[in-house]
């Protein structure tokens, strides 16, 4: 269920059907926690292509569908031009979006509740919008064939066959499945009549073999067939939907932590939010969640464990916790309430002596830009006279975000421009004299810098305005659009590219820094450390904060 305040923001949205352009290459908070991935284990990939696949097969098989998607990329670094890891790599992802979706409430209750009528109405809008603003045509043809293989997947998915199909015996189901491959698999549409015509069949097929009823089919057609579509582009159920506009609003109602499942050992606590009910909870970063209101959560996703610690606003829930030192277990006590995400989470003068300030960015949202001027204020006030600006780790966000900081250190010029198939996607911002900061600049990147975060290296490497030190960007060029349609459901849609001042776009390339420093494995794994050990740890702050010194050494 919604909080009455993102009801309000939905229905305000709809009512004046809002597009709202993002630049995020994955947009993670929800409404109770992030999801995180920072000094993961690196991967040891086998030394042929076939026990590669082989061992992608295993991770299927036993349903560890982030490991094979893990495991299938490291692969494809390999050997990228091997079409049965990539497959592999596809399959992992339908199935990790079908068990997302069976473990969504909202799913069930909106749109498994729908009739068949209903749900024919809502396939038409999605696959009409899709073909009117998606940056590249997509033909009907596509779209059915890919919502045919998100079924045949979903045949045999543990949670769909849980959902839908107990006791219906395997070889029913395995005749299903063999019928979608031979008379419907990439079969020929023409029109959205005859994708009816073709998903009525499967429908009636379903039915009269295993007991389907009609929503869970159609479903599967509106969801898989954004599996056409790139990676960023999907359609979004209620809760998604909600979660999508908290990171946009800066606010969620939750305790604010960032975590990933470790099977066997828990929530990993990868971050907890500065002033959050969790932080005031005493519970630290590094710490393992293992049970959420007495429920083990040792074995569960991800998801799982985030749907227990959602909640309504003045709720409690109870954690147990376990040290990573000591091993030994505490219970943690956290009231939910409404927690605000900063887009600068760290604040501070990182040399006094020579007047060099640090801001961490990890985000773009609505309210980055006045969280900015008030951290380049404060840090003036200080005796800022140098910046060393942190995007490593940003995923991106709003493209008006990314906009309205660059404006703050550059004059004059350009700053980046979009193009897409409709005029309205066509756009070219340039930067305004009044308000800009011309002190000494360095811009801290990695990996995870994309989208919104390489629209600012983009620029500030084209106008030579700061120097850029990390390692290369993750290579995400590209704007999406939310679009609101009915049942409180939604689109997000690759709309438009976008390119830098110079005219360049780096999609699946990235930006390389001016200066690369070699990835610090120690620094990741510091969880428990303070703020002002990891700062004085990391090699890439070093590095900036020598080129700051002698910049300031040598000025007149």
């Amino acid at each position: 269920m919604f909080s009455s305040t993102k009801t309000l923001l939905l229905k305000r949205l709809q009512s004046k059907h809002l597009w709202v352009y993002l630049l995020g290459c994955s947009l993670a908070l929800g409404s109770s926690v992030a999801y995180a991935d920072p000094g993961a284990l690196p991967i040891v990939i086998p030394v042929t292509q076939t026990q590669a696949i082989a061992k992608g097969e295993e991770y299927e098989r036993t349903r560890q569908w982030i490991k094979a998607i893990e495991h299938y990329e490291e692969s494809l670094k390999e050997w990228p031009d091997n079409d049965n890891i990539k497959y592999g790599l596809r399959r992992a992802k339908i199935h990790i979006g079908i068990d997302r979706r069976y473990m969504d409430s909202s799913f069930s209750k909106v749109l498994l509740s729908q009739s068949r009528r209903e749900a024919f109405i809502l396939f038409d809008e999605i696959l009409s919008k899709i073909q009117s603003h998606f940056v590249d045509p997509l033909s009907t043809t596509s779209y059915v064939a890919h919502g045919t293989e998100s079924l045949y997947l979903a045949l045999a998915n543990d949670q769909f066959i849980k959902a839908h199909l107990r006791g219906v015996p395997p070889e029913k189901i395995r005749e299903v499945r063999r019928i979608l491959r031979e008379n419907y698999w990439n079969k020929s549409i023409s029109s959205h009549h005859g994708a009816h015509q073709l998903i009525n069949e499967v429908c009636d097929l379903s039915y009269r073999q295993l007991g389907l009823r009609d929503t869970a089919v159609i479903s599967e057609y509106m969801f898989g067939g954004c599996n056409a579509l790139d990676d960023y582009s999907s359609f979004l159920t209620p809760d998604r939907l909600g979660d999508l506009y908290d990171n946009i609003e800066g606010e969620f109602v939750g305790i604010g932590i960032e975590m990933k499942a470790e099977i066997g050992e828990g929530m990993l606590l990868i971050n907890v939010l500065p002033d959050s009910p969790a932080e005031k909870g005493g519970v630290l970063a590094g710490d393992h969640i293992v049970s959420i209101d007495q429920k083990d959560c040792r074995n569960m996703t991800t998801d799982q464990a985030a749907n227990l610690l959602r909640g309504t606003s003045g709720s409690l829930v109870v954690l147990e916790l376990e040290s990573p030192d000591s091993g030994k277990t505490r219970v943690a006590r956290v009231t939910r309430k409404a927690v605000q995400v900063k887009s600068f989470p760290v604040v501070k003068m990182i040399d006094k002596e020579n007047g060099i300030g640090y801001i961490k960015m990890t985000g773009f949202q609505k309210t980055s830009a006045s969280e900015l001027d008030a951290a380049l204020r404060k840090l003036h006030g200080q005796g800022m006279r140098s910046l060393i600006w942190d995007v490593r780790g940003n995923p991106g966000g709003l493209l008006s975000a990314a906009v309205e900081v660059l404006d703050r250190f550059l004059e004059e010029g350009k700053l980046v421009s979009t193009k897409g198939r409709v005029a309205d996607q066509n756009w070219s911002y340039t930067a305004h004299r009044p308000g800009t900061w011309k002190i000494p600049l360095v811009l801290l990147v990695d990996g995870n810098s994309a989208s919104a975060s390489e629209i600012v290296a983009g620029a500030l490497t084209d106008h030579r305005r700061a120097t850029v030190i990390g390692r290369k960007t993750y290579g995400k060029w590209s704007v999406q659009s939310i679009f609101p349609i009915r049942g409180s459901t939604g689109l997000r849609l690759t709309t438009a590219k976008f390119y830098s001042p110079q005219g360049n776009t780096y999609g699946k390339i990235g930006i390389k820094p001016s200066i690369t420093v070699e990835k610090d494995e120690l620094q990741t794994a510091m969880y428990g450390a303070s703020q002002e050990q990891k700062l004085a740890a990391d090699s890439d702050i070093k590095r900036g904060l020598q080129i700051l010194q002698r910049q300031y050494a040598v000025a007149p």
